[in-house]
């Protein structure tokens, strides 16, 4: 397990991120032992709780094949596993809001299983003044990944077509930028894809959360 002192820094380096571009691709965030709980934490989960993603806001809140392809498990603190990684979140959230003034409230997050041919076309996870998710988070837990394995999260500037990051999704890599300024995607996957999808929130109750 990481130490204190290389928890620090590692948040440090985050916080550095997003109060410079507002993004920061981290790898070995999570070392070896945690993604280790965390894969076997989902492999116990029973198959029915895992449900197809949807998009939209609360009552427009729906599915759609043409958008994302993949299914979701909200992380609710029912295990070890997932207690220590929410525990590890809400000190990242703490830094942030020490640091750089936030106003971070709370952390939601699921796990995120793309199967071979899954995808999620470009998207924004929060808009400008319409939501409250402010930071976004993703870390992967995919072991012995391959560049043909697909699967790439795509991430581009707030203007621009080009690609700002290309990023492959290996066991303990941290993605973290500001939810409202990158737009981003997942390429298809060749392999079974798996990651935890989350985002801290600020405290403003008229403005309608976007769902995942």
């Amino acid at each position: 397990m990481n130490t204190v002192s290389q928890l620090e820094q590692a948040f440090d380096e985050v916080v550095d991120a997003i109060a410079g571009p507002g993004i920061g691709i981290f790898p070995r965030f999570l070392d070896e032992a945690q993604v280790t709980a965390l894969r076997q934490d989902f492999a116990a989960l029973p198959p029915w709780q895992l449900t197809p993603a949807g998009i939209g806001r609360e009552q427009t809140h729906h599915t759609n094949e043409r958008i994302r392809t993949d299914k979701t498990r909200w992380l609710e603190a029912d295990s070890p596993a997932q207690r220590d990684y929410q525990t590890l979140m809400a000190g990242l959230q703490q830094q942030m809001n020490r640091q750089l003034f936030m106003g971070l409230k709370d952390y939601e997050c699921h796990y995120a299983l793309y199967q071979a041919g899954d995808f999620y076309k470009k998207h924004l996870d929060a808009f400008r003044g319409r939501g409250n998710r402010r930071l976004t988070t993703v870390v992967y837990l995919n072991e012995h990944w391959q560049d043909d394995d697909g699967g790439e999260l795509l991430v581009y500037p707030e203007k621009g077509k080009a690609v700002l990051h290309r990023v492959r999704p290996e066991a303990g890599t941290l993605v973290c930028f500001l939810s409202e300024l990158f737009p981003h995607e997942v390429l298809p996957a060749r392999r079974e894809r798996l990651s935890i999808a989350g985002w801290f929130r600020i405290d403003d109750p008229l403005a309608p959360a976007l769902l995942p």
